[in-house]
């Protein structure tokens, strides 16, 4: 693969502002980019990983090499790993390129680099990027944005393997994922990237059926029928969806997260706005709790 190199300072805030980087996150990206140039260990350190994670561009299932949120002895500022990210972008397009995706997908799909810079100073992570690994997945070309929904090209493992062989479709899926702040999880966006994802991945990874979608999440949790209106978007995205397995073991910070940001705040602080967040702080306060439950469709059911 080309030997692509980091932009410079000059360059640099362009090639941020291709992947979404909010404006006032630039300039200590851009101190980080100066720091790196200087320390010749922490370099080193920084082309190893970009090595590991471009050799990487083009696998499934290949373990992120983020334990504990950062790669192995990758010490150094919160931004640091921003720049990887930026460093790994070209391998990502060329791969991309390679398959015939369009570059708007590319475009969109990376940009939840900016995406989750914001959602990991909204969770209480300033200065750099909460969950890391999360994005080895669009970068390594596993993961793709298509509309309202993400859709990850999934080969499911154990329990998970089993309860879809059971169901008659896998272990091969693609596994959705509803990101923040991309507007209403309606009905219609729905299935609109549902079908786009149908001919999406039928035409660029032919080798690779995927007779169903799968989901595991809160969203699923069934217990939010009693709370929500059966017309809302939440209800009746669970609608689309048979059970695949019986939930684990509770999970109450997991939404809380996603709703409110800060899942370690009293609950009593939190904002009563709207009928998910009276639903999810009214249910913990009378001593219940919240678990991630796993659901499938069959893709050629769904999407208009």
């Amino acid at each position: 693969m080309e030997p692509f190199t980091l932009p410079d300072t000059e360059r640099l805030p362009e090639a941020l502002l291709e992947l979404a980087v909010p404006f006032d996150e630039v300039n200590a990206v851009l101190a980080v980019r100066t720091a790196l140039a200087r320390d010749r260990g922490l370099r080193t350190a920084f082309d190893e990983v970009l090595r590991e994670q471009s050799a990487a561009v083009g696998t499934v299932g290949r373990p992120s090499g983020f334990a504990g949120g950062r790669p192995a002895g990758f010490d150094g500022p919160g931004h640091l790993l921003t720049l990887l990210f930026v460093a790994l972008a070209p391998h990502t397009r060329a791969y991309h390129r390679a398959l015939g995706i369009s570059p708007a997908v590319t475009r969109t799909t990376l940009a939840d680099l900016g995406r989750q810079l914001v959602v990991s100073r909204w969770r209480g992570h300033p200065g750099g990027l909460g969950n890391p690994a999360w994005l080895t997945l669009h970068f390594r070309g596993e993961l793709y944005q298509l509309g309202r929904l993400q859709f990850q090209r999934k080969r499911l493992t154990g329990p998970d393997a089993e309860a879809a062989a059971e169901a008659g479709f896998g272990p091969r899926c693609l596994q959705l994922h509803i990101p923040d702040h991309c507007g209403p999880l309606s009905p219609e966006a729905c299935d609109r990237a549902l079908a786009r994802a149908r001919g999406f991945f039928a035409r660029h990874f032919p080798g690779e059926p995927y007779p169903a979608a799968c989901v595991f999440s809160w969203l699923l949790d069934p217990q939010l029928g009693r709370y929500l209106p059966a017309d809302s978007n939440i209800v009746r995205f669970q609608q689309r969806f048979t059970p695949l397995r019986p939930p684990g073991e509770p999970e109450d910070d997991n939404p809380l997260r996603y709703v409110f940001g800060d899942s370690g705040q009293p609950l009593d602080s939190l904002p009563r706005d709207t009928p998910l967040q009276r639903a999810l702080i009214d249910h913990l306060r009378a001593g219940g709790h919240w678990y991630v439950a796993g659901g499938w469709l069959r893709l050629g059911d769904h999407g208009g």
